[in-house]
């Protein structure tokens, strides 16, 4: 199997503009971004969608696995909410890879307020490697 990234991916494209153009950078924890949830993404009042969360965490997995020089689509994402996450709330993401068996990347993530570190949730995921190519134009 092959993958391409041509920039319009809803978590992290930087051409998408309906998505989360969520930006992970490599460090000593693991993937790292930064977020604040906009309005759009609400569920119950004053609550952003548990999808998005979910999204949030599949993306922390699968630019930790990039990060770490095996890059895979995921094959199993086992996320445990903590709490709801507020609109507009800041929060960083992480993601860690944990273990590497042949084609397989096991991956730990998860999504926590920015400035006080309450949990909001978090995950564990078992990527598959996979052959991928980068639009040049893109990054």
């Amino acid at each position: 199997m092959e993958v391409h990234f041509d920039g319009h991916c809803f978590g992290c494209g930087p051409l998408n503009p309906e998505g989360l153009q969520l930006k992970f950078e490599p460090g000593p924890e693991g993937s790292t971004a930064e977020y604040q949830v906009p309005e759009r993404f609400q569920s119950w009042a004053g609550m952003a969608h548990g999808g998005m969360v979910a999204l949030m965490l599949d993306e922390a997995v699968g630019w930790a696995a990039w990060h770490a020089g095996h890059p895979g689509v995921t094959g199993r994402l086992q996320v445990s909410f903590r709490r709801p996450l507020k609109l507009g709330e800041r929060v960083r993401i992480v993601g860690k890879v944990e273990n590497i068996r042949r084609t397989l990347v096991y991956v730990t993530a998860l999504v926590e307020n920015r400035d006080d570190q309450s949990r909001i949730a978090d995950a564990t995921a078992t990527l598959v490697e996979v052959k991928t190519v980068v639009d040049p134009t893109v990054r």
